[in-house]
């Protein structure tokens, strides 16, 4: 039979791809006793070619009988695994996420690189409001897991994360939300040889076990 599997989204701003957050996270998701597969999402590409890519994956994984499908992303990633998790039905269905300093809210100026490469120049509010994650959830939403950091200068907490953990607490959805004060900057993958590193990971992998069937 076919493994629980966790899809991993790097970051990188929807314009590349970031080594760190793909390979190596992977790796110790497979320690921590999951399946780990890599998604190379299509960048410099116009919303919905991302989501329809891991959605893709998700039919696939989906189809071969996997009986728990998670996404893990960092930031940009962060956002494609969150906006995957609150869109999904049916066969594109994710059990949970875990997002790690991730692009949440396009209505913002902050991150705009993240939204001109997915939306474009000059989007639509409609288009921005669509792929505004806080604006996406429900009742029915599944398990989150959220990280960040009180310096992430880049994708700052206040329009970020912590909208969407509100958004999270309105509706009842399970969910853990860290941020780390003064944890470092954005980027950092699974920080290895920091403080927030070790705790990040030992909380989501302890959070993660749980979900293991």
């Amino acid at each position: 039979m076919i493994s629980p599997v966790i899809l991993v989204l790097p970051g990188g701003g929807y314009g590349r791809l970031a080594d760190h957050e793909g390979g190596p996270v992977a790796d110790w998701l497979e320690s921590l006793g999951w399946r780990a597969r890599v998604v190379e999402y299509p960048v410099l590409t116009r919303h919905p070619g991302p989501l329809d890519a891991v959605q893709s994956v998700i039919r696939e994984e989906r189809a071969a009988g996997a009986p728990v499908i998670g996404a893990l992303g960092f930031s940009a990633g962060g956002h494609l695994a969150g906006h995957a998790a609150l869109v999904g039905a049916g066969d594109t269905a994710l059990d949970f996420a875990v997002l790690c300093y991730p692009v949440v809210n396009m209505l913002t100026t902050t991150h705009a690189g993240s939204r001109e490469n997915l939306l474009g120049p000059e989007p639509s509010d409609e288009l921005r409001r669509a792929t505004s994650l806080q604006l996406l959830v429900t009742p029915h939403s599944p398990p989150m897991f959220l990280w960040s950091t009180t310096d992430d200068a880049s994708v700052p907490i206040d329009d970020h994360i912590y909208v969407l953990g509100a958004a999270l607490a309105r509706n009842g959805v399970p969910h853990d939300m860290h941020v780390f004060d003064n944890g470092g900057p954005h980027g950092m993958g699974l920080g290895p040889g920091t403080l927030t590193g070790e705790q990040w990971t030992r909380l989501a992998g302890e959070w993660l076990g749980k979900r293991l069937p």
